[in-house]
């Protein structure tokens, strides 16, 4: 799966010349975190989230009059709390590519270009979409979590032996396991009863971690 695939596109763009006032108050309406930061030419120039926002209102603990605040604030813009070096991906990365970027960039959403020219926006929610997804995580059926060998054709073996029952396997994830000579396995399986299933697989992993009806 590809970024372009799941990344919204048309992404809700802001001025950097926007009042920050302005922009918290519409980011509140489009209920969005972040907006990118477009110029007059349409070339993103920066980002800018909702606590970017939040951290530009004047400090309550301040001497300043109510109105003397409103006023200091209303003159801030939106490319004076934005962040100008913007992480970016491009609409044909793998989508686990800006997974990675986003985790170890500590940021949760990332703009989308296409030829140097904004063509959408991919954040974590949309990643955490996409993982529900593969989990099948609104589709009922019998989840197993299982820790298996790593050796090569395991997978295949474990595969077909839900197969030979005539079980319908809808989501599979692999992922790290205790140590290098293992791997966790999640799959979720239809057509077959919860005990069947356990007792065909018992031969082919090292521990039966979990076994439920979702």
């Amino acid at each position: 799966m590809l970024v372009y695939e799941r990344m919204s596109r048309h992404p809700m763009t802001v001025s950097p010349n926007a009042p920050v006032e302005q922009a918290l108050k519409r980011m509140r309406d489009e209920k969005v975190r972040r907006f990118p930061v477009v110029d007059d030419d349409g070339k993103l120039v920066g980002i800018v989230s909702d606590k970017d926002l939040l951290y530009a209102a004047p400090s309550p603990a301040t001497s300043l009059s109510i109105y003397e605040l409103h006023y200091l604030y209303s003159r801030i813009t939106v490319s004076q709390v934005m962040t100008r070096d913007v992480i970016t991906v491009e609409e044909s990365d793998p989508i686990e590519e800006a997974a990675r970027i986003m985790v170890d960039s500590k940021i949760g959403g990332l703009p989308v270009m296409r030829e140097g020219k904004l063509v959408g926006i991919i954040t974590e929610t949309d990643i955490f979409k996409t993982l529900m997804e593969m989990m099948g995580a609104r589709d009922s059926g019998v989840r197993l979590t299982l820790l298996s060998p790593e050796l090569k054709g395991q997978l295949a073996a474990l595969t077909g032996a839900v197969t030979e029952l005539g079980g319908n396997i809808i989501s599979l994830g692999t992922f790290w396991g205790k140590d290098a000579t293992n791997a966790l396995i999640t799959m979720k399986v239809t057509g077959v009863s919860k005990d069947v299933l356990v007792e065909k697989i018992k031969p082919f992993v090292l521990e039966l971690i979990d076994a439920r009806e979702v």
